[in-house]
């Protein structure tokens, strides 16, 4: 009865680390009959009065599908690790007929969004990074890079800039050659994060399989030329003979590598300190 007993702890145990449950959700704006919403994964034990980092994650689908469940295996991670944790909803292609524009649009209105409710959700609007895995890796990218595309009913005067960036496999160059060029055309100038480096970008994590079909191991170490040229740091990480799409869940061991790249990283920013320590599940 006492083994029985504890392999029904252990079970309880399994159950309780592999559940990854938002904790709220918000709806952070609306367009006519559209309503996008963020998900909200907080601390397991938050200090009253004490604001923490924010990890805002995008998701990928070329902006014409996705979900925005597809990081929240890093979110409850994270967020034990005592980041609030976001992940977002934006418009693309197939449920909202909408461009890759908009979808930068509602990247920019979701960082705006946070920095006008910090208080609300106990953030720093000083630490807030920005994610994303391929298309929502570019949509973290445009914000803190592109100067379009935002919403007419934002408040401008509050800044989409992250303090830093987290991008897996992103689609940084939109530029002939690049992703999506078929559809953006000519505005890639004003469009391609490549295009549009500067100096005062956030400090930027970059994590590529190095058998990416669709983001050429050259562009990224391009990007990072770009980047540290300009005075900006761009830590770029290489994954042999991985195929796009290698960081999600499913790929455990890929996962669990990306997750401690990340960890360590926002350690070195000051954003999280050596402990608590979690163990990736």
């Amino acid at each position: 009865m006492c083994r029985r007993n504890s392999l029904i702890s252990i079970f309880l145990i399994f159950i309780a680390i592999h559940i990854s449950v938002a904790q709220e959700s918000f709806i952070y704006k609306e367009l006519d009959t559209t309503k996008l919403f963020m998900e909200v994964y907080y601390p397991e034990q938050m200090v009253n009065k004490e604001n923490y980092p924010a990890l805002v994650f995008f998701f990928g689908g070329g902006w014409n599908s996705g979900s925005r469940s597809q990081f929240e295996h890093q979110a409850d991670y994270f967020s034990k690790r005592g980041i609030v944790c976001f992940l977002i909803d934006y418009r693309t292609r197939n449920q909202h007929q909408t461009s890759p524009y908009e979808s930068v649009k509602d990247a920019k209105s979701a960082i705006r969004f946070l920095r006008e409710n910090a208080g609300k959700f106990h953030i720093d609007q000083d630490k807030i990074i920005a994610s994303g895995g391929s298309a929502g890796g570019h949509l973290a990218a445009a914000t803190a890079l592109i100067d379009g595309y935002n919403e007419s009913t934002d408040d401008l005067s509050i800044s989409p800039i992250p303090n830093a960036l987290v991008l897996f496999n992103p689609v940084i160059d939109n530029g002939p050659g690049g992703y999506g060029y078929e559809r953006i055309g000519d505005q890639f100038k004003e469009f391609s994060p490549l295009h549009n480096i500067k100096s005062g970008a956030p400090p930027t994590l970059f994590l590529l399989g190095t058998k990416d079909a669709l983001i050429p191991v050259v562009t990224a170490e391009y990007y990072k030329m770009v980047m540290e040229k300009v005075g900006n740091r761009c830590d770029l990480i290489l994954y042999d003979d991985q195929p796009h799409g290698f960081f999600n869940y499913a790929n455990f061991e890929n996962y669990k590598q990306t997750v401690e790249a990340t960890d360590e990283f926002l350690q070195s920013l000051g954003y999280l300190q050596k402990d608590p320590q979690i163990i990736i599940e």
